[in-house]
């Protein structure tokens, strides 16, 4: 995902002539009240993007029937998956964001539901178009009391002229924290109802903010509640304690085999967070059962070593032959091992057994069917990539293969071309302009190919 920036400054001064201190101190914080935005943009280019057929269908399990209840469109929100330990999760706009970390952390799915559930309530009410109109609000009050103080400091007051700016940007941050403390209790309200017209229970929910009230930086005794900007769990979960319990699937158990794939995903994320120690750890007390043994294999996949992984692997195809994952990871590990033919027939019975149609699987196919270096599997190759890209367009590396099987199969325009589309996508422009410039001109002109690099050629950030 790549957010424009520009690094344009605008001329706020008339050519040379000196601005005054309080022209200067004006503008300065003029710029303090308004970098949150700026921030919050280059942010989202560097997120921590990361890609996971398994763990990506188990989110559309979860939140398919919360956007359901909430009467949102099935592909109208996007949910990304963060790399990052940590208990998070937040939305922009019509984009919802979690952490690994939460999903490792949740020791139930019903958890996990909780918190999707409290997010489709902010994408329900509003609250991010509503907080936009209140930090508009708050700036123009840090403003006016910018104005206020930069003119008691043109008398000769200094001392005033602070008191008056830090005085009104005190009162526009809590004012603006208030109505953000009121919109997560509102999220709250619209999660549990959510999750009752679901037919789910909201015990998960209550169970993360008793996760939250142990954390240390809620926990502390001079903490004031009114300098945050999320109600203390602990407030939380005594207004919705009551409401949860009157439902009547409040003690409605996840399925047994919902909690089975929610404890692959912790058991897979654990593996490439911290090793076989973290598996071990989260999985002590049943080391060797079927998400332990899925942590232990990667572990050893991750560390180098894939033929201590793949007999792990082997004998959990044969518990559960029909999970499509296992012989995805089983094709990852082949392949790493410089096996790529047997991994292409790992990955084929991957994507066979996937009821999902999943791009990233096709992807992993075609890449497995390249790296055999051969030509017959050049065709193929190609069209398992291109089918993979049209039901995944967010992989750039499904652009790099698509581009090495062209490249290969002697086809050096529509390599070009989708260098140029796999530049793009991980946000490097300049490189991505000049291959399509050199794509574009033996592309027939007006064709899909042709527009694709056209908007490339003509992307810019916006003003």
């Amino acid at each position: 995902m790549v957010i424009p920036n520009s690094n344009k400054s605008t001329q706020l001064t008339a050519k040379n002539q000196k601005p005054t201190r309080v022209f200067m101190l004006i503008c300065t914080v003029i710029a303090f009240i308004l970098n949150p935005f700026m921030t919050s943009a280059q942010a989202q280019r560097g997120l921590p993007l990361v890609r996971d057929a398994e763990i990506e269908g188990l989110i559309q399990d979860y939140t398919a029937p919360i956007f359901k209840a909430a009467g949102l469109k099935r592909r109208g929100v996007d949910v990304f998956l963060l790399n990052k330990n940590d208990f998070n999760a937040f939305v922009t706009g019509t984009r919802m964001f979690i952490n690994t970390g939460a999903i490792m952390q949740a020791d139930t799915p019903n958890e996990i539901i909780g918190v999707f559930a409290h997010e489709t309530g902010h994408i329900v009410a509003g609250h991010l178009v509503t907080l936009r109109d209140r930090l508009e609000k708050a700036q123009i009050l840090s403003v006016l009391g910018l104005l206020a103080g930069a003119g008691a400091a043109a008398a000769g007051s200094t001392q005033g002229g602070a008191a008056i700016i830090a005085g009104t940007q005190g009162i526009g941050q809590r004012s603006l924290l208030a109505y953000q403390r009121e919109d997560e209790l509102s999220a709250d309200r619209a999660g549990v109802s959510l999750l009752n017209k679901s037919g789910q229970s909201s015990l998960g929910m209550l169970k993360t903010f008793d996760r939250l009230g142990k954390n240390p930086l809620f926990s502390s005794g001079r903490l004031d509640p009114y300098a945050i900007s999320h109600p203390v769990p602990r407030e939380r979960i005594a207004l919705l304690s009551n409401v949860a319990k009157k439902s009547p699937h409040y003690n409605k158990k996840d399925s047994k085999s919902l909690q089975l794939r929610h404890n692959l995903a912790r058991a897979k994320i654990a593996a490439y967070a911290g090793g076989a120690g973290l598996v071990r750890n989260i999985f002590s007390k049943n080391l060797n059962g079927i998400p332990g043994t899925y942590g232990i294999a990667i572990s050893h996949f991750l560390n180098g070593v894939p033929r201590r992984g793949l007999p792990m692997i082997d004998k959990l195809i044969k518990k559960m032959p029909n999970y499509p994952y296992f012989h995805e990871m089983k094709g990852e590990m082949l392949l790493r091992s410089g096996k790529a033919a047997k991994a292409a027939v790992s990955f084929k019975k991957a994507v066979a057994l996937d009821k999902r149609q999943n791009g990233l699987l096709r992807i992993q196919l075609g890449h497995a069917l390249l790296e055999t270096n051969k030509k017959k599997n050049l065709a193929a190759a190609i069209k398992t990539l291109k089918n993979g890209i049209g039901r995944d367009p967010y992989s750039s590396a499904g652009y790099d293969y698509l581009a090495r099987a062209y490249g290969a199969n002697g086809q050096q325009n529509l390599a070009l071309a989708a260098t140029a589309q796999a530049r793009f996508m991980q946000g490097k422009l300049r490189d991505a302009k000049q291959f399509a410039l050199r794509a574009q001109p033996n592309i027939k002109k007006g064709s899909p190919q042709w527009l694709k690099l056209q908007d490339i050629i003509e992307y810019g950030p916006s003003k």
